[in-house]
């Protein structure tokens, strides 16, 4: 899974959400309708999220709602956060089995049927190896592979165990600890929508720090128009976005490797460590895969399935895309090569001429 390293540099943090203002600017230019929207802003899940909603009666009341319900999923399913229900399972690993909230619960057991559909490359267990890795600026930390290794014996989603009547999670081995940092935004994205559209919101644009959720199309009925992000953008700052998705009532979640790194340590030594670790390593992947962008209705399975694919590789993760209905996926190489999953390319357009689509 997509373990969330602290990064400690704030060049990282101030580039990303420079991005995020300049990839929202061209995302909600619309037509000339004179359609009102509504906007706001929150910081959640250590990321800023924006919020874009077409106005009507209701539309005010839905995107409070929402906003508080993105807060109170992030207070349950936070690792960081000592009253969280992650925090208590993982201080109980080992010693007693935990009564989580049923959010927290249907969030685990999703994130355990993408670990056994994946066959372990996504594993919400490997907190225990990413917290071996002090990756901020000021002193970045590279464990030694022996430290990994005697670690990765703590990662293994089948020592997750789940008890459905009386909603309870238990880790078998103490020193287990969980992170969903690579699902619960999909599920909070998915918490939104419903949110809105039971307050009638017509039409909408939410970027939850790159998980996007999109209601209906643009104002002049078009489709919205979603920039996937030039992983390699600092050598090209010209050129922000690799391709343009069209997409309508879907979500849209990337992962890459130009996320969450250490700069320090890249300038230092050529390698990109990112935040995006290997359960069968317990290294940051390292299979030439530079991004992955992942296209379906549902947030949480476009959030789990971009971490998924982006570890599995180009070859394999294709392989699960093509073979679950209504997943596209877009995935790029550290060769710039552009790789798409049966009936995807047709949604893509204004690919950057640096790349070059392979056809499988």
């Amino acid at each position: 899974m997509a373990a969330r390293v602290e990064v400690g540099k704030m060049k990282n943090k101030v580039i990303s959400l420079l991005i995020a203002a300049l990839v929202l600017l061209s995302l909600v230019t619309c037509s000339k309708s004179q359609t009102k929207r509504i906007e706001e802003k929150l910081f959640a899940f250590d990321t800023y999220m924006t919020f874009v909603v077409s106005e009507g009666p209701r539309s005010r009341e839905g995107l409070n709602t929402a906003i508080e319900r993105i807060v109170e999923i992030e207070q349950r399913m936070s690792a960081t956060l000592p009253d969280s229900d992650i925090s208590k399972i993982n201080e109980n690993a080992g010693k007693n089995p935990v009564k989580v909230h049923p959010d927290t619960f249907f969030v685990i057991k999703k994130a355990l049927e993408y670990a056994e559909l994946t066959q372990g490359s996504f594993d919400i267990s490997t907190l225990p190896v990413s917290r071996l890795w002090d990756l901020s600026a000021d002193n970045p930390r590279i464990p030694e592979a022996e430290e990994i290794k005697q670690t990765l014996a703590l990662v293994d989603y089948r020592k997750i165990k789940l008890d459905e009547e009386k909603q309870t999670v238990y880790l078998e081995s103490e020193g287990m600890a969980i992170d969903l940092g690579g699902i619960a935004k999909g599920y909070a994205g998915d918490e939104v929508v419903n949110i809105l559209r039971q307050h009638g919101v017509e039409r909408a644009l939410i970027n939850l720090g790159g998980n996007i959720m999109v209601i209906n199309g643009r104002e002049d009925g078009s489709p919205w128009r979603i920039g996937i992000q030039n992983p390699r953008q600092e050598k090209e700052p010209e050129a922000r976005h690799v391709a343009v998705l069209q997409v309508r009532d879907c979500a849209v979640v990337t992962s890459g490797d130009y996320e969450r790194y250490n700069v320090k340590v890249y300038e230092q030594t050529g390698k990109r460590y990112h935040h995006i670790f290997d359960p069968a390593t317990g290294y940051p992947a390292e299979n030439g895969v530079i991004s992955v962008s992942i296209v379906t209705e549902s947030g949480i399975d476009a959030d789990a399935l971009s971490t998924s694919l982006f570890v599995l590789g180009v070859e394999r993760g294709l392989v699960l895309a093509d073979s679950l209905e209504g997943i596209h996926a877009l995935i790029i190489t550290q060769d710039k090569e552009i790789y798409f999953s049966d009936g995807f390319e047709d949604r893509v357009s204004e690919i950057h001429t640096d790349y070059r689509v392979i056809e499988e």
